[in-house]
């Protein structure tokens, strides 16, 4: 991984870094069913072509960043759908490499000018393993020394795996950011940028106060950014302005489209314009956040409105 924070030359040179937008949406779209515990990750087991069309779709759209696809992928996840312990190793390597990969032919084919577009890992949190929808509440009751231990393997093998920098998405508590973090001192050349599953503006989804969380990390060696995803866009503004009231670090910040999520029937309702959550999302980089993109069920259009309103100065 990179000897600096791999978000550097993008905020050096343009102020901003767009990250890309809902992986799981863009893979619906290419006519992928995702109703299974493995969610994006059984695309990986029957046909990769449809994900590096997307990877490639949101490079197009102008994202810097794209984050492998692992975020629901683990190791008993994957053995429990059936996989030995060397086959599920091997795909989650297999995702990072096929990110790389597309990354690396979109620089050859379109020579985009300005840094080089880099490849995150996805590292979900316990609940995405799950697939209960408790990574909105956190309430897992395992300690931070098993959460580490369930994380560790997938850890150190995207580590390794070639991606940039890994991303901690969706965190929604204490004792697994402790866990998290934990693992990040244990490796000494990774990056990691973390975002948090938040209730409000003020606390993780397990109602720990931001500033814990936040003052755990000012300790830590290696962190690129801190902020949430998987948030509603009218939560934007405070997380802003609570993020960059907290620390020093890079703000990141990568709403859902709008619409309202229920963990139980695993079902949205209502709908936002795209031009409304870029301009929304463009604001918050007034308020201080510097790494901006879109969670569950923005797209390339999400994406590209929001580089458009970037690199026009933001909302006014």
């Amino acid at each position: 991984m990179a000897t600096e924070n791999p978000f550097l030359p993008f905020l050096n040179a343009n102020g901003f870094v767009i990250l890309d937008g809902g992986l799981g949406t863009s893979l619906e779209a290419e006519g992928v069913n995702l109703d299974d515990p493995l969610w994006s990750a059984r695309v990986l087991l029957e046909d990769p072509a449809p994900l590096r069309r997307v990877h490639r779709g949101f490079l197009e759209a102008g994202a810097d960043v794209i984050a492998s696809c692992t975020y629901q992928a683990t190791i008993p996840g994957l053995k429990k759908a059936g996989l030995g312990e060397s086959d599920a190793r091997r795909l989650l390597r297999d995702a990072a490499t096929l990110a790389v990969e597309v990354r690396d032919a979109f620089v050859s084919d379109q020579a985009p000018r300005g840094p080089k577009p880099i490849v995150a890992a996805s590292i979900g949190p316990y609940g995405a393993y799950l697939a209960d929808g408790s990574e909105y509440s956190g309430q897992y009751g395992l300690s931070a020394a098993s959460l580490r231990e369930f994380h560790r393997d997938r850890w150190h093998l995207l580590a390794d795996s070639g991606a940039d920098i890994l991303a901690l998405e969706t965190v929604p508590s204490m004792p697994e950011t402790e866990a998290l973090l934990n693992l990040l001192a244990e490796s000494e050349n990774a990056w990691a940028c973390i975002s948090f599953s938040c209730r409000d503006a003020h606390h993780l989804a397990d109602g720990t106060p931001l500033e814990e969380p936040l003052s755990l990390i000012a300790g830590c060696a290696r962190i690129a950014a801190v902020g949430a995803n998987c948030f509603a866009p009218a939560l934007g503004a405070g997380l802003a302005s609570t993020f960059a009231s907290l620390t020093d670090l890079p703000v990141m910040l990568y709403p859902n489209s709008g619409e309202a999520y229920d963990p139980g029937r695993k079902t949205w309702s209502g709908s936002e314009s795209v031009p409304e959550l870029a301009r929304t999302a463009g604001s918050w980089q007034r308020l201080g956040a510097a790494c901006l993109g879109g969670c569950c069920r923005t797209t390339y259009e999400d994406i590209r409105a929001l580089r458009a309103v970037l690199e026009n100065g933001g909302a006014r």
